[in-house]
């Protein structure tokens, strides 16, 4: 049977039960818009969540740990080689914190080409002198440019800028630090570091990463400054931080650039396996719910298009009598459960897409989130396209069963029955 002829019949049957229909379509309409707001909000909430520490975590960070010296001379006495030897207190050795040949290290992680960027740091523990309390807090050297770069460390300074950290003698508080000291744009801190030097320092701004701990504790300086501070060379530096192209590529490069180099080496994945598994966690839910709503929709074009079948037997009946066979009508109930879904399923997608705009100008301001102005909203296509993918499939095969059920019709039954 021709496809135009099938199409005009289902337009007719759709037509002579509107209102039915019209509910149908609104079912997968509102279903594939909660699916698309819902996803695009959580993801976006997903997204500012683990921005507030994977943007401040390096992909790989190569540093030297003070452990214990695993060869104890007891363990090198050939008496006592084949002897279970326990030894308490054991205290670290005597290795230095700076990372050796830390030049040629950055030269080489710069050429090579799975690096976006490297960063030299410096931690240092100190205490800020105010009056006759001091309060302990971690100032962290940085290359001011390239923390820029690689970090978004700009985006956290809420007050003051960033850039006047390349002047000596300068410092960025944590905004729980300058709370706490009661420190203004402009004020001299003194600082004392572990070594018993002490420092003055100008206040030129305030950082607010959003992690209460973090801000209470961490302040930022220019490694120059901090290398003064402690009395270090140039050539003084703790902590060598690496961003990726492929942050996937972290945990394989660490242990392998770790053994090359000779360093202790952590990468993102190991370091933040939590906030990835509250992620995924999140988004799944996020899916089921969305996947849910389709399939109760779905669940009502079935109910719909039973009752029509039921109402059009005499139809149907008239249909197989002149010509038609079980396939044509197979085929003209699927098509009216498709037509549903494509309708609604678009309508879904642009609803949902307008439900993301207006979500995405609600206000949100709070202290702890300075940079976040409105509720986060991702826009991928990816889930328009799912959204759109699984309103074709649940409504084919919410019309699938009725359509089949249609095609067995039996006409001499039904005329023998009128």
């Amino acid at each position: 049977m021709k496809w135009g002829l099938i199409l005009g019949i289902a337009k007719a049957l759709m037509l002579a039960r509107m209102k039915q229909t019209l509910v149908a379509a609104t079912g997968v309409m509102f279903s594939i818009t909660m699916f698309v707001a819902l996803l695009g909000f959580m993801n976006g909430l997903n997204t500012l969540l683990d921005g507030l520490v994977l943007n401040r975590t390096p992909h790989i960070r190569f540093y030297n740990e003070i452990k214990p010296n695993p060869n104890q001379p007891i363990d090198l006495n050939p008496d006592f080689q084949n002897s279970i030897n326990v030894i308490r207190s054991i205290k670290p050795s005597t290795s230095r914190l700076t990372i050796h040949n830390s030049e040629s290290i950055i030269q080489t992680l710069q050429n090579d080409h799975r690096v976006l960027g490297v960063s030299a740091k410096i931690s240092a523990q100190v205490f800020f002198n105010i009056g006759t309390i001091d309060l302990t807090g971690v100032v962290n050297g940085i290359d001011v440019d390239q923390e820029a770069r690689l970090f978004a460390f700009k985006d956290y300074v809420t007050v003051g800028n960033y850039q006047d950290l390349n002047q000596i003698n300068t410092i960025i508080l944590g905004k729980g630090a300058a709370d706490r000291m009661m420190a203004d744009i402009g004020d001299v801190i003194q600082v004392t570091t572990a070594q018993g030097n002490r420092v003055q320092l100008k206040v030129v701004g305030y950082y607010q990463s959003g992690l209460g701990d973090f801000d209470n504790t961490n302040s930022y300086a220019s490694i120059s400054t901090v290398q003064k501070m402690l009395g270090e060379p140039t050539s003084y530096i703790t902590d060598i931080q690496v961003k990726l192209h492929d942050f996937n590529l972290a945990p394989a490069m660490a242990k392998e650039l770790g053994g090359i180099f000779q360093i202790d080496a952590d990468d993102i994945q190991t370091v933040n396996a939590q906030f990835e598994t509250g992620t995924q966690i999140r988004t799944l839910i996020s899916y089921a719910v969305g996947i849910t709503l389709l399939v109760v929709s779905g669940f009502g074009i079935y109910n719909i298009l039973n009752m029509m079948i039921y109402e059009k037997l005499d139809t149907i009946a008239i249909l197989k009598a002149i010509g038609f066979n079980s396939q044509d009508v197979n085929r003209i109930f699927i098509v009216i459960a498709l037509s549903i879904g494509v309708v609604g399923g678009v309508l879904g997608l642009i609803f949902g897409y307008l439900a993301g705009l207006g979500i995405d100008q609600v206000p949100f301001e709070t202290e702890a989130l300075p940079t976040v102005k409105t509720f986060p909203v991702d826009y991928n296509p990816k889930y328009y396209l799912i959204g759109g993918i699984f309103s074709l499939i649940t409504t084919y095969f919410a019309g699938f069963f009725p359509a089949r059920k249609a095609s067995g019709v039996d006409p001499v039954e039904i005329i023998r029955g009128k």
